[in-house]
């Protein structure tokens, strides 16, 4: 099965793709993010998200997507935004078939660390183990949607 990650944002999405194999080790097939620039009007960035997000499907050709649920934010203008590039991602998934599946913030500490309150480079420590990296993957965004995409593997895996 192959996943993407996301791990959603207006200025930074972060996505990853992750083969998953029973009795292999998983196999990180791409990972980075979808940047775009600041003070540019909405509906241009959210343009550019879709299109980057469109490519990375046509070309890693992933089987189900795994988001990020945005679980609580402190600034609303940052909550609202998110939202709006989470309404993109969904849309550009179901415009390619594919099953999307939502992880909160808490959901994919607990699942990687065992503690639902781990801190940020612990989680990362623990995407570089799980595909077996040399270095935790740069920057925070994209090895947060390796995260999302390792949960998903972890959580479909334990209940079958």
């Amino acid at each position: 099965m192959r996943v993407l990650g996301i791990d959603p944002g207006t200025g930074i999405l972060g996505f990853g793709v992750v083969d998953f194999v029973a009795g292999k080790p998983p196999k990180m097939i791409d990972g980075g993010v979808i940047s775009t620039p600041p003070h540019t009007p909405i509906a241009e960035r959210l343009k550019e998200i879709y299109d980057g997000l469109a490519e990375i499907i046509a070309t890693t050709k992933p089987d189900v997507m795994a988001i990020e649920k945005l679980f609580f934010a402190r600034n609303i203008t940052t909550a609202i935004s998110v939202a709006e590039a989470r309404g993109v991602v969904i849309l550009v998934a179901a415009q390619n078939d594919l099953p999307i599946h939502e992880y909160t913030p808490l959901q994919i500490k607990q699942t990687l660390t065992g503690y639902g309150r781990a801190e940020k480079n612990q989680v990362q420590e623990m995407v570089k183990i799980h595909l077996n990296l040399k270095t935790i993957p740069k920057p925070d965004d994209a090895a947060d949607a390796l995260a999302t995409a390792i949960t998903h593997d972890l959580m479909t895996t334990e209940k079958m």
